[in-house]
């Protein structure tokens, strides 16, 4: 069994596979081709206002679906059929895992999935379901830049010691669609991230856009063109844009800009320099020390205390980006990871972590919660409600606390993101959690009712447990409630997608095999027609070769007229007939047997026949008439019984008279561990709430 580590991307993805020599990727795939730009979809509703401003520049269609999320439409099996995003993103996995099993001749299942370290709980929700419905077992969802980090630091010999004063390193990652920055202190065997920032809508593909409504602007004048009329001409100029900005960054003098027959059979040209690229991008590159600045803020951190500034990511090659980081850090910036293969590699060496399958140095890995998190019950305070932010900003994770309520009766928890304005994300809320049969004591007090909150290793928060404390003649025993608590959620959806998904991959397969089969009798025809030209021209008579090309020309005819759309049976039949009837009914195993003995006794001849011409006609020779016989009826012994053996008969069942007799019914056939940690810590809680506490 491989693992894999999958780096799905805005434009691209990524896998990179564990074996013994080390990490090795293995697949680049590039979505410009397929569906494409969906990534930022997951968990959001299709009146987000995210959605509505990426849905005029996408080339496929998104519609609303019943529960409000977003819904995209493609041509499945000549259907239009509408997908949720889950979905879509599970057929990309999907076909992401069968294309790696044939790379790696190994069934794939453990996976970790990279995704953006702003991702919230919805998001990162939805792309755990879309790895299930792919049939993954997905160890973590990671993030980004932490996967950055371990690439970084797991092959680091000169690490400091636990004792020892940590090594402070800032990853730099700005892809096709979002910048992210974290500070990760390193230790020998272990890794912490102290802080992270991002600005989610920045990244190259901003850059290529500033470009594109440059030239609309230049054409339009020039060649009195109104290119975003035309999808074809905008899509190319899309391309001839992105080449720019990568020629740009290698060559800062003028650079020409060709795309001939562009709008109605007229050539455009014009031209460009890395000095007008960055007047264009002005607005952009401004963004850049926004994230810089806050996440150096956020660690507490100097500049001195920073040991190097590492880049990932495609677009930190724009000159005028290095400029900048290198400018704020007052540091020389460090490009010793392969900017766009790093966090598929470190995908792939916390799934070796984290697999039984692997035996790997023990590295540790400490994440970030990105967003402060609080809940929120009633309460018999004055506004009725109580309060609790149970995980600040960059609080370690995966992490768990208890928090001790003092109830009489079942209750609710709410919970939701405390910074509403720091959130990328419409909906603060993450949602809402249950405790049932909470009953009082005996004497009417309130019982202790254990609750523990937990953000697992994929940085999903739930309330994992709860439990009742019930007093007995002065001594606390605790009792664990029958009920666990239920998250309202939106599982319905996913139950349609596996199901959907699997009616899916069964249609794929049946059109994979019926293609097989046509393509082995075409490769037949083929295969043979050369034969008989070339290493059976001598062996084969005139009567037989005429016979037997006119055979090929029928099939190979009947292949693309009658037989271009036929069932898999029918080209497996066609197939048969043209090969030798006297030896179908012998297995793959049995052929298989004759051809390696054949193919022996082929070496040993020839063996003999090298070493006999070594010698002089005066020497004995090598090999005698009896071993020659020998060899012959060893040949025979081990292959007539196979080509000789005669075909089986079929005998033909007798009619049975079940006059008498009813119908006949037959019998019916029939995550990882995750790191355990309660804290203490001082909460703010508002006034009045002594109903609650924290362990």
């Amino acid at each position: 069994m491989s693992v894999v580590g999958i780096d799905l991307g805005f434009q691209n993805c990524y896998i990179a596979v564990a074996r013994s020599g080390g990490i090795e990727t293995i697949i680049i795939t590039n979505f410009k081709n397929t569906v494409h730009g969906f990534k930022k979809f997951h968990g959001r509703a299709f009146d987000d206002p995210f959605v509505q401003a990426e849905k005029p520049k996408l080339p496929y269609s998104l519609h609303k679906l019943v529960n409000g999320s977003t819904g995209i439409k493609v041509r499945y099996l000549d259907e239009d059929k509408v997908f949720t995003v889950e979905q879509i993103t599970g057929m990309l996995l999907t076909k992401l895992k069968e294309t790696s099993e044939i790379a790696l001749k190994k069934p794939v299942v453990d996976c970790v999935i990279s995704v953006p370290s702003f991702f919230t709980d919805a998001e990162r929700r939805s792309v755990f379901d879309a790895t299930q419905i792919a049939g993954l077992n997905c160890l973590r969802l990671i993030n980004d830049t932490t996967a950055v980090a371990l690439a970084y630091g797991i092959y680091k010999q000169d690490l400091p010691t636990p004792e020892e004063r940590p090594r402070n390193v800032v990853f730099v990652d700005m892809g096709h669609s979002s910048f992210q920055v974290s500070i990760t202190a390193f230790n020998k065997g272990k890794l912490k991230v102290l802080a992270t920032a991002f600005d989610p809508y920045l990244g190259g593909r901003n850059f290529d856009e500033a470009l594109v409504d440059y030239f609309c602007e230049e054409f339009k004048g020039k060649y009195k063109l109104n290119v975003r009329d035309n999808p074809r001409a905008l899509l190319r100029l899309h391309q001839e844009c992105e080449k720019l900005k990568k020629l740009m960054s290698a060559n800062s003098s003028d650079l020409p800009l060709n795309i001939e027959c562009f709008m109605n059979d007229i050539d455009v040209s014009s031209r460009m320099n890395r000095g007008q690229f960055e007047e264009t991008c002005a607005q952009y590159l401004m963004r850049v020390e926004v994230p810089l600045k806050t996440v150096l803020e956020q660690s507490k951190l100097s500049r001195d205390d920073i040991y190097a500034v590492e880049l990932v990511g495609g677009a930190t090659r724009i000159p005028a980006i290095k400029e900048r980081i290198t400018k704020f850090f007052c540091k020389d910036i460090s490009t010793t990871l392969n900017a766009d293969e790093a966090v598929a590699r470190g995908c792939a060496l916390q799934c070796a972590i984290l697999s039984p399958a692997f035996k790997v140095r023990e590295f540790s890995i400490t994440d970030v919660v990105p967003f402060p998190i609080t809940l929120r019950w009633k309460s018999p305070t004055e506004d009725g409600l109580g309060e609790c932010e149970v995980f600040s900003k960059n609080h370690a994770a995966p992490f768990s606390k208890v928090i001790t309520f003092h109830k009489k009766e079942p209750f609710e928890l709410e919970a939701f993101y405390s910074s509403p304005q720091d959130l990328p994300y419409p909906d603060h809320r993450i949602g809402c959690f249950a405790v049932q049969n909470v009953i009082p004591q005996p004497d009417g007090d309130s019982s202790k009712v254990k609750v523990k909150v937990r953000v697992n290793v994929h940085g999903i928060f739930s309330v994992s447990s709860a439990s009742l404390i019930e007093k007995q003649k002065g001594e606390g025993e605790e009792m664990q409630i029958d009920s666990e608590p239920t998250v309202f959620a939106y599982f319905g959806t996913i139950l349609c997608g596996f199901s959907s998904q699997r009616q899916m991959i069964i249609q794929d397969k049946l059109v994979k095999e019926v293609n097989d089969a046509k393509n082995a009798v075409e490769e037949y025809v083929y295969d043979l027609r050369d034969k008989l030209c070339g290493i059976y021209e001598n062996y084969v008579t005139q009567e037989d070769s005429n016979r037997l090309t006119l055979m090929l020309e029928d099939t190979e005819n009947w292949l693309y007229e009658d037989g271009e759309e036929q069932p898999k049976q029918v080209y497996e039949e066609k197939l048969d007939a043209l090969k030798d009837e006297r030896y179908l009914h012998l297995t793959a195993e049995e052929m298989s047997t004759v051809e390696k003995c054949v193919n022996e006794s082929m070496g040993w001849m020839n063996s003999k026949i090298n070493a006999q011409s070594k010698l002089a006609i005066t020497q004995d020779p090598i090999v005698k008439v009896a071993d020659i016989i020998a060899k012959i009826q060893e040949l025979e012994d081990a292959c007539n019984p196979v080509v000789n053996r005669p075909k089986p008969t079929v005998e033909e069942a007798p009619e049975v008279n079940d006059q008498t007799s009813g119908a006949h019914n037959g019998p019916t056939a029939k995550q990882g561990a995750e790191g355990k940690g309660d804290a203490k810590e001082s909460q703010q809680t508002k006034p009045g709430t002594k109903e609650m506490e924290v362990d």
